[in-house]
């Protein structure tokens, strides 16, 4: 049975393959799970790196926090990939790094310059707000869906937090004796 909002959706050269029921089919669905794992560690890699690499407490629990948080999310990514009967990723990648954003972090943390973890950060965030989006614009299972959005939402309201924090410090930079 068609929704309302599926059928006024624009068909579209890159639509992923849908079955009769129109959802994708289970292996787009688990490839489409296993690249936002990879997000996900990439993410958790990064984020545990950031905290080992700044001095401020604030900023190293912060980012202990969300290095947690993408752990947690890639779990329940794993555990819908396992019930659809797939082989979940266990891990980023190297390639995965550099599409993400994370690669230039370690640059950053070699300077322990702040505003350039916090740049790089939200540089990563920005590659995980995408890999969401393009997830969520597939035609995933409700119930898959749910979680996805769940988890793009966090992951909106921590790429804010982080730009908040670049902003503020670049506004501590700009203007001497705050």
């Amino acid at each position: 049975m068609i929704n309302d909002y599926e059928a006024t959706k624009p068909m579209t050269e890159d639509a992923v393959p849908v079955d009769s029921a129109g959802t994708m089919s289970n292996n787009d669905v688990i490839s489409c799970l296993n690249g936002l794992i990879q997000t996900c560690k990439d993410g958790e890699e990064g984020f545990r790196e950031a905290a080992a690499g700044v001095e401020r407490s604030d900023l190293k629990s912060l980012f202990a926090d969300f290095s947690l948080q993408r752990a947690q999310f890639a779990g329940v990514l794993q555990e819908l990939v396992r019930s659809l009967g797939g082989d979940p990723e266990s891990e980023g990648s190297i390639s995965g790094a550099l599409h993400r954003g994370w690669i230039e972090l370690k640059a950053a943390l070699t300077s322990n310059d702040e505003q350039a973890i916090l740049n790089e950060c939200e540089r990563g965030e920005d590659s995980a707000k995408k890999n969401y989006a393009d997830a969520i614009e597939k035609n995933l299972p409700a119930n898959v869906l749910d979680i996805v959005q769940q988890q793009s939402q966090a992951i909106l309201a921590a790429h804010n937090r982080i730009k908040a924090l670049r902003d503020s410090e670049s506004h501590k930079v700009a203007t001497p004796g705050f």
